[in-house]
């Protein structure tokens, strides 16, 4: 008789629990029937407003433009973008480069910091590290005689500086063959055994701190050493923060993730991939930390909306001359200048000569996109004849232009010596550019703008939204 009512209690405590949920996290919007919760949006909102921003947007300005933002989501969804194999692969790399290192446990961490202070001191052989200085003296291989005899003589002048008390450290600056070593007074470092020349570690270690050898003959030359310090390795207590550090700098997490993750998909007896496991741990981490997972969430619907806007607005606004030259016509006015302009080139050549022939090929050429490509292929060629310069140029923005097409007397002051010869080629504009390439990429950027404008008013019509404004008022508000 009990158990109808045991039954009834589980089912209120669940859908309490639902309320609940729903209470701490609440749907603020519905977009295409799918929910979408305070703490996304939040976590977009805070993460578009931060200090930084000038144009900072109130909740209700930026709950439109986040509508539309996953409107382009929706549709490049619908147009099954997602699926692309381009698109999954760039996903998985900035997704993978926030998973892996949060699989890596500071238990793994501290294993592998061990094992590096381990190898080191496996490495010493119960020596010390040891700090020495040198001066060398190179002798060519395969030298004669005479060569021999002459790097000799000369290693052993700077011994007998040595010998008389001469500073080794100003001597290793002045005579040193060793430009890496020399200019630190002929200091190599602190190192151990196996890191220099058998010839030269022996005598190392053979001198005391302070005590200078005898000229040492190696495979390159002569060296004269002189121990300046000895010390024994530091403990693993002070040494593990720096091995830690020198380890991350050099890819230790990304190293041992990939270990767990191969371990793990290897442990699955073949029913999982890595990439199979790194999605199952993305999952898993992502319902741990809603800052992982909206970040995740930002890369896979960014991605989405690029790959849209790319394929279905901008590239195709940017590609339709005849409409880049229509919206130029009926907007000309926006693109009116307050001060005059210069669209061409700014030539610099050797001489004369040069300037005169790149001058009459510029000319002869209507396209002047084709300029720089004739530049190089007709006079820079084997070497850099001529500087090239080819935009719209404002007055004030080029000393050589304002005095060349603007007639600016001190622009002339700043001739460059090896390009001595200067000139311009193109067309001056008082109030305003005369074709739309004159101001080609500003056109490109509007033009993609008034498309991308009808391409959201058209994904408003195709898809449901729905606002919850109670919700709303309650982000970051509660």
């Amino acid at each position: 008789m009990k158990r109808p009512f045991y039954i009834l209690s589980l089912l209120l405590g669940v859908f309490c629990s639902s309320l609940s949920a729903q209470e701490d996290d609440p749907v603020v919007m519905r977009i295409n029937g799918k929910d979408v919760l305070r703490s996304e949006f939040e976590y977009n909102f805070n993460k578009n407003n931060t200090d930084g921003v000038i144009d900072k947007k109130s909740v209700e300005e930026y709950t439109e433009l986040f509508i539309n933002y996953k409107l382009k989501v929706e549709a490049a969804l619908d147009a099954h973008f997602d699926t692309l194999t381009s698109y999954q692969k760039e996903f998985r790399t900035y997704r993978d480069q926030q998973i892996r290192p949060l699989l890596v446990t500071p238990e793994a961490e501290e294993a592998e910091v061990r094992a590096y202070y381990d190898n080191m001191l496996q490495q010493l052989e119960g020596k010390e590290l040891i700090q020495p200085a040198h001066i060398f003296v190179r002798e060519v291989q395969q030298s004669t005689a005479e060569q021999q005899g002459a790097a000799k003589a000369r290693i052993d002048s700077i011994n007998g500086l040595i010998t008389r008390g001469d500073d080794f450290a100003v001597v290793a600056a002045q005579c040193s063959e060793d430009p890496g070593t020399a200019q630190r007074g002929g200091i190599i470092g602190w190192i151990g055994p196996h890191q220099l020349l058998k010839e030269l570690e022996d005598a190392a270690y053979a001198l005391q701190v302070g005590e200078v050898s005898a000229p040492i003959h190696s495979t390159v030359g002569w060296h004269i050493i002189k121990l300046m310090d000895s010390k024994p390795l530091e403990p693993y207590d002070t040494l593990a923060p720096r091995i830690l550090q020198f380890l991350e700098a050099r890819g230790m997490k990304d190293k041992v993730a990939g270990a767990i993750v191969d371990s793990l998909s290897r442990a699955s007896n073949g029913q999982k991939t890595v990439e199979q496991v790194l999605d199952e741990e993305a999952e898993r981490l992502s319902a741990q930390d809603n800052e992982l997972k909206y970040l995740i969430q930002e890369y896979h619907d960014g991605l989405l909306l690029f790959e849209i806007c790319q394929r279905q607005v901008w590239e195709p606004a940017a590609k339709d001359t005849a409409a880049l030259i229509s919206y130029f016509k009926e907007n000309k006015k926006a693109y009116s200048f307050d001060k005059p302009h210069f669209t061409g080139a700014l030539l610099q050549a050797q001489s004369r000569a040069i300037l005169k022939q790149v001058r009459k090929a510029l000319k002869k050429e209507k396209d002047e996109n084709r300029w720089a490509d004739i530049v190089k292929t007709q006079f820079n060629k084997d070497s850099i004849q001529v500087r090239f310069e080819r935009r719209m140029f404002v007055q004030g923005d080029n000393p050589l232009v304002d005095s060349l097409a603007f007639k600016v007397r001190e622009g002339k002051t700043r001739l460059n010596a090896h390009y001595p010869s200067v000139a311009v080629v193109g067309r001056k504009l008082k109030k305003g550019p005369k074709y739309w390439y004159d101001v080609s990429a500003q056109v490109v950027t509007d033009y993609q703008a008034v498309k991308e404008r009808e391409f959201v008013e058209g994904l408003r019509k195709r898809y449901s939204v729905e606002l919850f404004h109670e919700a709303l008022a309650t982000v970051n508000n509660h």
